[in-house]
């Protein structure tokens, strides 16, 4: 099966959106369109810092990766972060996800960035399996605060 990487198009917004709404459902986030609006939108401006690519197979869109550049001061570098990515249900372990970071990679090394990074749920084991194949576990910790207003 070959898969093609590329940059999204606005031509992509049907696909990315439906990607998007199922990562967000398989994340057991509430529906909320006015969230895809604006990530689509975020992912549509040049001046925005979210970028995304597709993944195709046979010119049907089958994954995507959104993503962005991030200052790491600790080492006085850039990074990528890899925030979302989400591959066709029915194409799982077929290279979809590993084309996606494969070519993050590639951007990463193009453009001098230290390194690709991106979290996943614990319990998401499935994708683990490709992640302990291609990348390093770190042993960071995450968390969440919420605004002092909340």
């Amino acid at each position: 099966m070959d898969v093609h990487v590329r940059p999204v198009t606005a031509d992509d917004e049907p696909a990315w959106r439906r990607w998007f709404t199922e990562y967000r459902e398989f994340y057991r986030l509430v529906p909320d369109d006015a969230v895809v609006e604006r990530v689509w939108s975020w992912i549509t401006d040049p001046a925005h810092e979210t970028n995304a690519l597709v993944a195709e197979i046979d010119g049907a869109v089958v994954g995507i990766a959104d993503y962005r550049r991030f200052a790491r001061p600790s080492t006085g570098t850039v990074g990528l972060w890899l925030d979302d990515l989400f591959t066709d249900p029915a194409l799982r372990g077929r290279g979809v996800g590993r084309a996606l970071i494969a070519e993050l990679q590639a951007m990463a090394d193009r453009d001098g960035c230290s390194v690709v990074r991106w979290i996943t749920a614990s319990d998401n084991v499935t994708a683990q399996r490709l992640y302990d194949d291609i990348a390093t576990r770190t042993h960071w910790v995450t968390y969440d605060a919420a605004p002092a207003s909340r």
